[in-house]
């Protein structure tokens, strides 16, 4: 079925049983969303909250909340974009495969905008203060728009062929915003809305913006996707949609002719007030920092609108479906994007850009001594490639010594990198780079370390479980706790600055020194809580990578600096405490729970969903 519309969507999955409805009024300040974290977090159906404090309109959540569901959304043209993209990727599929040519004509032709004759979301008006005013942590600065589309054009080459859609922060109320007629715009280093907003600051001119609620769903997808440099999102979303992008232009801007929502407006040249903060998908809060923001010149919607949206946080969250989609539907073009590169995976588990794991070809195979030199070459080109230039932790591995190594097998990978990584020579840092926006590790606002582990050859070593009896523990240092082979996690004293640190570290690293250099332990890792981070492989990727800056948390047994090169002996240190600039952790109100665990009780609107 090719959805036109939220409601359309919401239809299709009631009549298929992937539809939960609630009709008791239900508060869009923190209720909504603990709501949707605990029916997603079991597995459940999509969110129908037919009545929403404060809103004439009903909104729905956790539409992609499984692969399953995500799959059954696009089930009539998943398989049409992925054939497109293959033979994107090799054109020469389409000699092996004449058969794969008249399947992707159609979705070729459905990738170009369309003008529409009318534009159902304008039927209607409304003010800001009127949609779902939806919070989701109790630290949130106001309500924000949680499935956006924001849209803009690059006023060096205006058009929507040289346009942007992408999914960026839209905050709709509260901090210094003047209601119904501002909202505050938050974007990320390295996204095309900044290339936009710098061309117009260059030129003294508004940058005209137009956000999108709803629709058809592969609008949504198609904001998110990493797409060519020079590739409009509109044409993937036709592509995706199975109908072409419409579009009209009203007051100037460009308006989504089926979206459900949509609102326009301008930023104004130098104009910036505080944003946030915002629960965000690391599991911990963006803080308030000034962003630009969006005069609000109209606020349309259709007749029969849905206000769609999810909740972030720690993940997995419904937005790790958004991530594992578009790995499934963009794995062709990893190999013909970066040659060398056979595969890719952002880790969901920790926060997805601060770690990335990659498999390369190291193909010098003259060379007796095997190591790392053609995986530095495509890891550095992924450095450089689209949304992998804010990866903190880049991990890759050589395809000749397993071929049959799964990327998607973490722990596995872990453990093939470990018994063949030489610390002394294979660590690769850049101390002084930029940093995702949402990353706190820094010491400030998208600034911080980067490093690349890489490891070929074959297995140097057979990976400990413990550390060695004999290792003295400095005061202060408890609980060795096992995560996998190869790696410890360990209290430690609560941090207190870089100084004390490096002292006590150093203290620990002398007394692994004297246990012997090779004995299989690999990585010791620094927490507040072990038994939380052992806890799981999930709880150690997300303690280990979102609370950790290499530059400045990286430190080993008998380290040094020779012509520039730091390296161990090993094990490798990371400190992977809690810092006072780092920003704090979502937690979820007690009572907000409380009330949500008594919808779960026999009786109530969630019993046998939660």
């Amino acid at each position: 079925m090719i959805h036109r519309s939220t409601r359309e969507l919401v239809m299709d999955l009631e009549r298929h049983g992937h539809l939960l409805r609630i009709p008791p009024p239900v508060d869009p300040d923190l209720e909504m969303a603990e709501i949707h974290r605990r029916v997603n977090r079991a597995g459940g159906p999509a969110i129908l909250f037919e009545r929403v404090i404060g809103s004439p309109f009903p909104a729905v959540s956790n539409i992609f909340g499984t692969m399953g569901r995500a799959r059954f959304v696009f089930r009539h043209s998943l398989e049409r974009i992925k054939d497109l993209i293959r033979v994107n990727a090799e054109p020469a599929l389409i000699l092996r495969q004449p058969a794969i040519l008249p399947k992707i004509l159609p979705t070729a032709w459905r990738m170009w905008p369309g003008k529409a004759l009318t534009a159902p979301v304008t039927a209607r008006q409304t003010e800001i203060e009127k949609l779902p005013q939806i919070r989701c942590w109790p630290e949130d600065g106001g309500p924000f728009v949680l499935l956006p589309q924001v849209y803009t054009e690059n006023p060096e080459k205006p058009g929507i062929m040289h346009s942007n859609l992408g999914m960026y922060r839209i905050q709709m109320g509260g901090n210094e915003y003047r209601q119904n007629r501002e909202v505050g715009l938050h974007y990320q280093l390295r996204r095309d809305i900044g290339i936009h907003h710098a061309n117009a600051l260059e030129r003294g001119r508004p940058l005209r913006v137009s956000i999108f609620v709803g629709g058809p769903p592969a609008h949504s997808l198609a904001a998110i996707m990493p797409l060519p440099e020079g590739m409009p999102e509109v044409t993937f979303a036709g592509g995706l949609a199975g109908r072409r992008f419409q579009f009209v232009r009203k007051n100037g801007h460009l308006i989504a002719a089926e979206a459900d929502f949509c609102i326009t407006g301008t930023v104004m040249p130098g104009e910036t007030k505080p944003e946030g903060p915002f629960g965000d998908h690391l599991g911990y809060y963006s803080l308030e920092h000034p962003f630009p923001y969006l005069h609000v010149d109209a606020v349309y919607h259709r007749k029969d609108a849905v206000w769609p949206f999810t909740v972030v946080g720690r993940p997995p969250q419904e937005d790790s479906i958004f991530s594992r989609l578009v790995h499934e539907i963009t794995a062709p073009m990893v190999p013909a994007s970066i040659p060398g590169l056979v595969a890719l995976h952002a880790v969901d588990a920790a926060g997805v850009h601060p770690l990335m794991l990659a498999i390369g070809r190291e193909r010098e195979l003259a060379y007796q001594d095997r190591k790392p030199r053609e995986l530095l070459k495509t890891a550095n080109a992924l450095l450089g490639f689209g949304h992998c230039a804010l990866a903190k932790y880049l991990m890759i591995t050589a395809f000749e010594d397993a071929p049959g190594l799964d990327i998607n097998d973490i722990p596995g990978f872990f453990r093939h990198l470990l018994e063949r990584v030489d610390w002394r020579t294979d660590l690769h840092f850049q101390t002084e780079t930029t940093m995702d926006t949402l990353d706190y590790t820094g010491t400030a606002l998208n600034e911080g370390g980067k490093v690349i582990i890489a490891a070929a050859g074959p297995p140097k070593r057979r990976l400990a479980d413990r550390l060695p009896n004999e290792c003295p523990l400095p005061e202060g240092f408890s609980k060795p706790l096992r995560v996998i082979p190869g790696i410890i996690a360990m209290k430690a004293p609560p941090f207190e600055n870089y100084d004390t640190t490096s002292t006590l570290i150093g203290k620990l690293a002398e007394g692994l020194s004297s246990t012997g250099r090779e004995n299989g332990l690999m990585m010791l890792v620094l927490v507040d809580d072990p038994d939380f981070a052992a806890g799981s492989f999930e709880n150690w990727l997300w303690v280990t990578f979102t609370r950790s800056n290499p530059s400045h948390d990286i430190y080993g047994v008998n380290s040094f600096v020779q012509f520039k090169h730091w390296g161990c002996e090993g094990p490798l240190i990371i400190d992977a405490r809690l810092k006072p600039h780092h920003a704090p952790p979502l937690v979820e109100a007690p009572e907000i729970k409380a009330r949500v665990d008594k919808m779960g009780e026999p009786g109530g609107c969630l019993h046998g969903i939660i």
